[in-house]
């Protein structure tokens, strides 16, 4: 039996856009030497939005682009550690924040649950 609630549903799709951050953020430190490489990102808020509004059954990986604003090095490489740092940092606490409401929910869910068989 699966138990879910249509907060569950948008924490899980929550913690899945999280998860693709946290590894485009990755993707981007790995690749701080490589000449050429373009920082890739996308805007968290309005990709999370727009899952939402893509319905129950779609399940869509982030878009991701490349970051406008930053500076480039003489080899071509934009990728700044510094912005990924604190990139990495915020989708932690995302993630952390995530799973403590996800937790809350089905605690929320079992008290109903045993409610029912008293």
């Amino acid at each position: 039996m699966q138990v879910a609630t249509p907060l569950s549903d948008a924490l899980g799709r929550y913690l899945d856009l999280t998860s693709e951050q946290m590894k485009l953020t990755a993707s981007n430190m790995a690749n701080v030497d490589t000449p050429g490489f373009k920082t890739q990102g996308f805007d968290f808020e309005q990709e999370f939005a727009r899952q939402l509004q893509s319905g129950a059954d779609a399940v869509d990986l982030a878009q991701a682009q490349e970051v406008d604003g930053l500076v480039a090095r003489p080899d071509g490489n934009n990728v700044s550690m510094d912005r990924e740092g604190m990139q990495l940092a915020k989708s932690q606490l995302q993630f952390r924040m995530g799973v403590e409401l996800l937790k809350h929910e089905f605690s929320s869910v079992m008290s109903a649950i045993h409610a029912e068989a008293k």
